[in-house]
């Protein structure tokens, strides 16, 4: 069907958090693929200061209700390859006239524009993640000439006997999260992800919109660090979502950051932490804990997780073209 003339087309602002948190709501329960926002939390994605949302977002609107909308974020850290993240739904009741396309190709173009604005010497890789089970979205993606090239589980836990013994390991100790820490948490992530040809460093203001949110728990967040030197093996970090409680009555507990330097992988850094977490998580009323990981059944993390107790719960694709 063609794309309705009445409906308004305009980029977003912060003040649309209301509307945004209604879509992104409606969206969930039809497609189940990223959980409840309040308008705290749609506002406080929509004032990222690292996105320019007049030249980066494009949304439609039936009066006061948005019915769809395009989001695209640049990492201003990229090296080698510009991973851009092409963002965007429709509400369900609004689906097969023509609105999804229409975003998809803002997404597309505005892709581009960014990455000739900010990294016009490195590859551009545009990147949408989706639910597998979503037939719609997958058609869409394909029509656009996309490809399915990573997959990622889901994962959740029960929590309660499910829950591993991890001794800490002798010259280490678990500490929790403070300011003064924040940095090295920071670091740690980062560190670990430098060698990934495609995933950016996180500036400090890309930190604080996707880790150190709202919706971040600082009480449930840990560092593990050698005694001896100092130095931050691995850390933890932990954020919740207020209104996915509110709507499932289960309190969550994601698990956003989970990284260890290399020198101390062999020493359970990881299953320390894990541990340490669920078992926190579990005596704060959580609950169960969540997190996402590389779906390929070999990779080292996996194992880590199923062997911790977690269990899959759905897939995620990431759906990329090459420019």
């Amino acid at each position: 069907m063609p794309v309705e003339q009445n409906f308004l087309w305009r980029p977003m602002a912060v003040s649309d958090g209301a509307a945004m948190a209604d879509l992104l709501n409606a969206i969930d329960a039809e497609d189940h693929v990223w959980g409840q926002y309040t308008e705290q939390d749609a506002a406080e994605e929509l004032d990222s200061p690292v996105d320019d949302l007049p030249t980066s977002t494009l949304a439609v609107f039936d009066g006061a209700t948005m019915l769809g909308f395009s989001a695209v974020h640049y990492k201003p850290t990229a090296e080698i390859i510009h991973r851009v993240q092409a963002t965007g739904a429709v509400r369900p009741t609004h689906r097969r006239r023509g609105l999804g396309t229409k975003l998809m190709q803002h997404g597309r173009a505005t892709a581009e524009a960014l990455h000739a604005m900010h990294h016009p010497t490195l590859q551009l890789l545009v990147e949408s993640i989706y639910g597998e089970h979503v037939s719609g979205a997958v058609a869409l993606y394909r029509a656009a000439g996309m490809t399915a090239t990573e997959w990622a589980r889901h994962m959740r836990h029960p929590l309660g006997t499910a829950i591993p013994e991890a001794p800490i390991p002798e010259g280490l100790r678990v500490e929790g999260y403070t300011a003064e820490t924040d940095e090295e948490f920071r670091a740690v992530r980062n560190e670990t992800v430098q060698d990934e040809v495609g995933r950016s460093q996180l500036s400090l203001e890309e930190w604080k919109v996707w880790a150190v949110n709202a919706n971040f728990r600082p009480e449930l967040s840990f560092l593990l660090r050698d005694i001896e030197t100092g130095t931050a093996a691995g850390v933890l970090l932990v954020v919740s979502w207020e209104a996915e409680t509110a709507a499932t009555g289960i309190r969550d507990a994601y698990f956003r950051v989970i990284a260890t330097r290399p020198a101390y992988e062999k020493r359970g850094a990881a299953e320390v932490l894990i541990s340490h977490t669920l078992t926190e998580a579990q005596d704060q009323g959580y609950g169960r804990a969540s997190l996402r990981v590389d779906a390929d059944s070999s990779s080292k993390e996996l194992r880590v997780y199923e062997n911790a107790g977690f269990v899959t719960q759905d897939t995620q694709v990431h759906y990329c073209l090459e420019l």
